[in-house]
């Protein structure tokens, strides 16, 4: 098979491992994205496009996203809404227009260079193809080429579907389990892993140290933790790591060090977990996080430690002072992560879905 991954960016490393575990597998693989990420996860093919980052393209993109926020707020159906994405007046139709122009040459450029249209199923990350007009996931489609929108993250929360690449789509895919409740037609799979890329510590600190690594504070509710471990620190003789602006490789390398781990409290980003926590357990790092009561409910084999806002506090001291229960979640966070998001549990589940929707 040959497969391609299209995505903007290589959030959180995701689109790379899901194409660095089809080659594993003995699948002809590449990724092309669009913009270099932030925290320097490995790329295999870039095309550098200039993401704007100057003040009123972040405002630009904030006030997107709370005015999604809003309409989902005012619903009667919170958990189900589904955004749909796309120009909302004139003004963001001339400038998807003008974008879609000044990339055009980029792309076709890489696509010529890389061969791209040599693939047979095209993995759209995000549901998004090179261009806001979908003119090549029309055109792939045309052709008999197999689409696939891979959604991750917050993507039906806050920027939702296109309509266009809704329809052309044979397999809709998600790391989400709120995304079902919101896409009539989506599957889940995990994540997919190497676990062993990383190695389990034989021994804690004699000075427990406990790593919160956010992306994004608002997302993570990180301006509550902070509080919490300000607490903690004043009845125990603990170590608090905040890991925020360093690249991939130094925040593993941090990560590596530490003995606990807060992932979030809040259910603000998501449903409880991503690559952050995958890394802290297969580290053998017992992992603090808040989850929805459906989505902890529904996780097989939970290895979190749960907690919100008003229970963190307790759940941190509990596990400073029970180093049998850490030694447990030590090695049931390793287990799990290899038993679920590892790349052979992933392409398998990922092979059946291909095989139910003609993909192969």
């Amino acid at each position: 098979m040959k497969i391609l991954h299209v995505a903007p960016l290589n959030v959180a490393g995701v689109p790379f491992s899901m194409m660095d575990m089809q080659r594993r597998s003995g699948s002809e693989a590449r990724l092309v994205t669009l913009h270099q990420s932030d925290f320097a996860f490995p790329e295999d093919i870039c095309l550098h496009i200039p993401l704007p980052r100057h003040s009123l393209a972040q405002w630009w993109r904030e006030s997107k996203q709370r005015q999604t926020l809003a309409q989902t707020e005012e619903s009667d159906k919170q958990d189900t809404l589904l955004p749909v994405h796309g120009p909302k007046n004139l003004v963001e139709r001339a400038y998807f227009a003008l974008d879609d122009r000044r990339r055009e040459p980029i792309v076709r450029r890489a696509i010529e260079e890389f061969q791209l249209d040599t693939f047979e199923i095209i993995h759209y990350d995000g549901g998004l193809d090179f261009f806001r007009d979908c003119r090549l996931a029309k055109q792939w489609k045309k052709e008999g080429k197999k689409i696939i929108c891979h959604y991750m993250g917050s993507d039906l929360r806050v920027r939702g579907i296109d309509p266009t690449m809704n329809n052309l789509s044979d397999l809709n895919l998600t790391n989400e389990s709120d995304h079902l409740l919101r896409h009539p037609d989506i599957h889940y799979i995990y994540i997919p892993f190497d676990a062993d890329s990383l190695t389990v510590r034989p021994k804690e600190n004699n000075r427990l140290r406990i790593v919160h690594s956010p992306t994004n504070r608002a997302m993570k509710g990180t301006e509550f933790i902070l509080p919490v471990m300000d607490a903690v620190r004043k009845v125990r003789d603990v170590e608090f790591i905040l890991v925020e602006n360093k690249s991939h490789d130094e925040a593993i390398q941090i990560k590596q060090t530490c003995d606990l781990a807060i992932e979030q409290v809040g259910n603000l980003g998501g449903t409880g977990y991503g690559r952050n926590s995958l890394e802290t357990l297969a580290m053998g790092i017992p992992t603090i996080t808040e989850m929805t009561p459906d989505y902890s409910a529904w996780l097989p084999e939970n290895p979190f430690v749960l907690a919100t806002r008003e229970t963190l506090y307790e759940s941190v001291l509990a596990l400073i002072d029970n180093a049998v229960l850490r030694r447990q979640l030590k090695e049931r966070g390793r287990q799990w992560v290899v038993k679920y998001h590892s790349y052979a549990a992933v392409h398998h589940r990922l092979m059946d879905l291909y095989r139910e929707h003609h993909i192969i």
